[in-house]
């Protein structure tokens, strides 16, 4: 079973992983600010992403379109008619809910009145906003609800400027913005959040091979990157839950506290959005295969994945306690690529002559990795500090080090420990720290 939720909030609220935004004035509701930690993992869980989707490959390349797009973008989508959630309020308390997410659709969760709800209503998820000095309808514009839109009206200029020829991809990873109904689950469901999304573009007769494959790849990324497979799951979506432009869907599930609930969607888009938007702007937005001599509108296959409600399910499945010498342990096993600090440089003594080495030791690493230097408390609770926030390895400056030039390194994991030249260190990490 996954960690209580509780345990996982306090954790990264106590140890800088996760803020409440705004919390000097009261906060605000489903916002949070990625503290020194945070931060740090959630920009090596999307560097993960971006490795294993365009660096890796010469079939996919990046891009990072604007915020705010012409509103025209979200008519042609289909988002300005019925991007939208059933909404409905209790009379006696006057909560809003989500039609669709209420176990029973005729009690209020809140304060368990029965039968008081209003008459559905679809609520646009979309956030309106004006752009220029005047509020008109005429400067209204959205702050994107997806990424995906981004790349579909940049499908053109892409292809054009890299020579790509099908099959090939565009990636993008960004912010995106939906006013929800009902935000909760801490990081997971938040109005402002990021996006990790790719737009596979292929041959129509190709597409169900393509959809298949990159179910494939996104299941081995997870696995790859040290995610428990029991916690995971892979789920088909049925012909009634399939969206509008979609022929094929799979939802990749992680076991939350809660239970299970979506990191990912991989969808087959068809030609929807392509030919959606050529209808709306009056561009030629079709593909011409010389080979062929074929003009036609490329089917879509899109791995979209959230990349903070990811960055969630990494912080909980990595967390572990254990019994060390009748003693509780609290332990991040994060896959060292993902750990928010690879290494941590511990002096054992505030001493000038330490505080040398220690220096030396820390410039060595800080060029390769995301380093930390502690000084306070004792050898063994700076040890479990750093277990706790996922440290894959310390290294411990010592007395003997003034005479030997030696340090110790210790393993998170099986907490043993090799005492090594200095001058070996970089080496040392360079073979168990992967890229």
């Amino acid at each position: 079973m996954p960690a209580d939720f509780d345990t996982i909030v306090n954790l990264a609220k106590k140890r800088g992983f996760v803020f409440q935004s705004s919390e000097i004035y009261g906060g605000i509701r489903s916002a949070y600010d990625y503290g020194p930690l945070g931060v740090e993992l959630l920009r090596n869980v999307k560097a993960q992403w971006w490795r294993s989707m365009v660096q890796m490959r010469d079939d996919i390349v990046g891009i990072d379109s604007a915020v705010i797009q012409s509103p025209k973008v979200w008519v042609a989508s289909g988002h300005v008619d019925s991007f939208s959630d059933p909404l409905v309020e209790c009379r006696e308390c006057h909560n809003r809910h989500r039609l669709d997410k209420l176990e029973n659709p005729d009690q209020c969760p809140t304060c368990g009145s029965k039968g008081s709800f209003t008459d559905p209503r679809e609520f646009n998820l979309m956030f309106r906003t004006h752009m220029g000095p005047i509020e008109s309808e005429d400067n209204a514009v959205y702050l994107r609800p997806e990424t995906a839109q981004g790349i579909f009206i940049n499908f053109e200029n892409v292809r054009r400027t890299v020579r790509k020829r099908l099959p090939f991809g565009i990636a993008q990873v960004g912010k995106s913005f939906r006013n929800e109904i009902t935000p909760g689950q801490f990081v997971f469901r938040t109005r402002e959040f990021e996006q990790m999304e790719m737009e596979f573009f292929c041959h129509p007769d190709e597409a169900d091979e393509w959809f298949r494959y990159w179910v494939d790849e996104r299941r081995n990324w997870y696995m790859n990157l040290g995610m428990t497979e029991e916690n995971l799951q892979f789920r088909e979506h049925d012909e009634d839950e399939l969206s509008h432009y979609a022929a094929a869907t799979f939802d990749v599930d992680y076991l939350f506290p809660w239970g299970w609930d979506e990191l990912e969607g991989i969808a087959n888009r068809t030609d929807f959005d392509l030919k959606a938007h050529a209808e709306y702007s009056g561009e030629d937005l079709t593909y011409f295969d010389p080979a062929t001599n074929e003009r036609f509108f490329p089917y879509v296959i899109e791995p979209a994945a959230g990349a903070t409600r990811t960055t969630f399910a990494f912080l909980i499945d990595a967390y572990h306690e254990e019994e060390v010498r009748g003693e509780k342990r609290t332990v991040l096993k994060l896959d060292p690529r993902l750990s928010p600090i690879k290494v941590a440089v511990l002096p054992l003594s505030k001493k000038d002559d330490l505080v040398e080495v220690t220096n030396r030791v820390a410039d060595l690493l800080r060029s390769r990795w995301m380093i930390e230097v502690d000084v306070t408390q004792s050898i063994g609770r700076r040890y479990r500090r750093q277990d706790e926030i996922g440290t894959p390895y310390a290294v411990t400056v010592d007395f003997d080090t003034l005479d030997d030039d030696q340090v110790t390194i210790r393993d998170r994991d099986t907490m043993e420990q090799d005492r090594i030249p200095i001058q070996d260190l970089v080496g040392y990490l360079a073979d168990r720290l992967p890229s």
